[in-house]
Formats: C-alpha cells, structure tokens, sequence
C-alpha cells in the first residue's frame, strides 16, 4: 500500500486514524518511542501475544507509515516514524487549538544507545523538483524555518546554513556524497544554541525514490551520541510536513516555529 498523505487523499488519513485506534498497535508505538530501531522479537517480548500477531499489527503501521524498518546484517529493525501523525495535527488539529498545543504534541525520543532517526514521507512530485526543493536556498527557507541554505553541492564541499536575521551561523556541514536527484548524504554540526553546539557532529541522508507520480523521501539523521538534545532532530516531523504541503499545494505551513528566522526579533528558537 501506498500513502499519498495530501489533505485531499483521505484513505491514507483513515489508515493513520485506524492504526492508532488499536491498543495494541498503539503499544507498540509506545515502545518505539521509548526505544526505537527495535527487532520483531524485541517488540514481541513485551506483548502478550504470538509472534505472528505482533507482525500483522507491525505491518499495518508500515501500511500507514507510522513504522519505517531498516536492515542491519541479519536483522530488521523498526523505527517509529512520527511524520505522519505530524501530518495530522498540522493538516487537522492545529486548526482548532491553541498555538502552544503543538508543543506538548511534538514527539521527544528517549535515547538509551547511539541513536539513528528515521523519517519518511510521499510526497506527489518528481524526483528533481524534490531535489531543488531540497538544495535550493530559497525554497529550503519555505519550510525549514525560514533558514536558507547555501552550497555549491559537490562532493566533498561545504554547505552553510543560516538567515539574516539570525545573530550567526545556524548550521554547517559538508557534503559527503551528492547524486541528484536520488541521494544526499551531508554531515551536520548544529549552531543555533549553545546546547546545540556542544553535540558535535552528526549526520543527515536525504534519500528520493520515485514510486509512481510520486516520491517516496526518507531521511536518516544518524551518528547521535547517547542521550542527544533532541532539538538536533526533533524538528523533522514538521520540517517534512511543510516540504510536502509546498510541493503539493504551493502554500506554507504556519504551525509554531515553522518560520522563526523569518520573522525580525525571532533569531532564537529550537529546531
């Protein structure tokens, strides 16, 4: 199954909506919020029921995209993928709460070991106008809060982040790989905060896969110290949100903190 999650596509929002009305599936979200990239049988020790049960249930959070897995050798591991229950609350809730609702929404993740982050998305749109949306300063600054990006995206160059009215840099890294308009892999040292600064050097994969008159965008921030300030990749679920809403409706999420550096006085904030 294949989730377009655009707000005019509902079945996919039903998919969401009845993946989470089931305790069980709900559980196991819970366990991957406390500790996520977990193995089938990991999850399946913490549940009452066969293994073959717990499987169903992880299949049809894969169905809804709410569980991303990943191969590592001989194991499968499963990541709790919040983009679209983001995708909800940007599209569905926030439009009858207050402003600050979304703050005590936002998913903070427990890390208990070296930590990756998995996030995936459809978005309906080619690979190349994805890849611009991704490189390009200007409309980078759209839906990565108001931050523009600049580079000469080559392997092995630098790649700067920021906004003018930001008091400096926000971000900083180098291009490792660069293979429009398929793959992205840079390295990310944080600058916004001094919180941000003292994590050092992490690193962040944009990968583009068309499936249909889609693509299917997945982003890996990966090589997190243990226990790392979760400003470094908190702010995905809504970064991704607006990417999918400006590729596909030409408009712009307003959701808080979604163009802090956009506005004059707003230089602070978190990811």
């Amino acid at each position: 199954m294949t989730c377009d999650y655009t707000v005019t596509y509902s079945p996919c929002m039903d998919a969401v909506f009845k993946a989470l009305a089931d305790p069980t599936r709900r559980g196991l979200l819970d366990e991957l919020f406390r500790e996520d990239g977990q193995t089938l049988s990991a999850l399946g020790g913490r549940l009452p029921m066969t293994r073959f049960g717990v499987m169903k249930h992880l299949k049809q959070l894969e169905e809804a995209g709410l569980v991303v897995t990943r191969r590592r050798g001989r194991e499968k591991l499963h990541f709790l993928n919040p983009v679209p229950i983001r995708l909800v609350h940007d599209r569905w809730v926030s439009k009858y709460a207050e402003p600050w609702a979304a703050a005590l929404s936002g998913l903070k993740h427990r890390l208990e070991k070296r930590m990756e982050k998995v996030f995936e998305i459809y978005i309906k749109t080619t690979p190349e106008r994805l890849w611009k949306a991704i490189t390009d300063g200007e409309m980078r600054s759209k839906y990565n809060f108001g931050a523009r990006i600049s580079s000469d995206w080559k392997p092995g160059s630098r790649y700067e982040m920021g906004h003018p009215n930001a008091p400096g840099l926000l971000g900083e890294g180098e291009n490792l790989e660069v293979d429009p308009p398929r793959r992205l892999v840079q390295s990310m040292r944080a600058l916004w905060s001094d919180d941000v600064k003292k994590e050092g050097t992490s690193r962040v994969t944009w990968e583009i896969e068309p499936v249909g008159d889609s693509c299917r965008l997945t982003v890996t921030h990966d090589q997190l110290r243990e226990g790392a300030n979760s400003e470094l990749y908190g702010g995905w679920p809504m970064i991704l949100s607006g990417l999918k809403t400006l590729l596909e409706t030409g408009e712009l999420l307003t959701t808080p903190g979604s163009l802090m550096y956009a506005n004059p006085g707003r230089a602070s904030g978190k990811r």
